[in-house]
């Protein structure tokens, strides 16, 4: 388990799920090993490729693990990256299938900003039969590329996507309305922008009012990732 970015959900969950599926979990920061400076990230690849069953990543740069990916001969997990978070969307997904009973034909509006989170959501969503809303502030827009694959993907599923500016429209008629922090880790010198930039960018009654949808005859309700 390298940890380039720290996370007190991330950890607990993957370490104690491996040691209750009788793994040996092995918790390695930035200070344990030298990744890609002392020691290249080619070299570290092998190394663990020998030593270990399977890595899980949680690092500052998608490069990093693609690298390790390359190198390795054992499965790569993405733990975190500057690109996509997919575990915590694995965890919002089984959330939402505990609580609705199928995923298929529900919506889903995101508002806020158009980071990783918001990525593994436009890869997966469409996959799984689920709508997408997004609403994210002029500049904070999802990539380019991922809005491309994501628009191919919703129509190859035959779903719905659409992106708006006004967190309301991105409501209107959802099941599940989706947030993250306005400044992520590394983003900190950013505050006072992003504080007036995300003015408005968050879950409230009105959003959930705005939101009257109901499936299958229940109320929406707010809730939380086990990662």
């Amino acid at each position: 388990m390298i940890f380039e970015k720290r996370s007190t959900r991330t950890r607990m969950s993957t370490e104690t799920g491996f040691a209750l599926l009788g793994g040996h979990p092995c918790f390695l920061t930035s200070k344990d090993i030298h990744l890609g400076v002392n020691e290249s990230t080619k070299d570290t690849a092998r190394v663990l490729s020998s030593l270990t069953d399977i890595v899980l990543a949680r690092v500052y740069s998608h490069s990093t693990l693609e690298q390790l990916d390359k190198e390795a001969s054992i499965p790569i997990i993405n733990g975190l990256s500057d690109l996509y978070h997919p575990i915590q969307i694995l965890a919002d997904l089984l959330t939402l299938q505990e609580h609705y009973g199928s995923l298929k034909g529900l919506t889903v509006s995101w508002i806020g900003d158009g980071n990783n989170v918001l990525h593994s959501l436009m890869m997966s969503l469409a996959k799984l039969g689920v709508n997408l809303r997004i609403a994210t502030p002029k500049g904070y827009e999802p990539g380019a590329n991922i809005t491309q694959e994501a628009l191919r993907l919703s129509k190859q599923f035959g779903t719905d996507l659409q992106l708006f500016s006004e967190p309301l429209e991105a409501a209107e008629g959802s099941n599940v309305l989706v947030t993250d922090t306005w400044i992520g880790m590394g983003q900190e010198d950013e505050k006072n922008k992003r504080l007036k930039d995300f003015h408005g960018y968050q879950v409230t009654m009105q959003g959930f009012n705005n939101a009257p949808r109901r499936y299958p005859s229940q109320s929406i309700k707010y809730g939380t990732s086990a990662i």
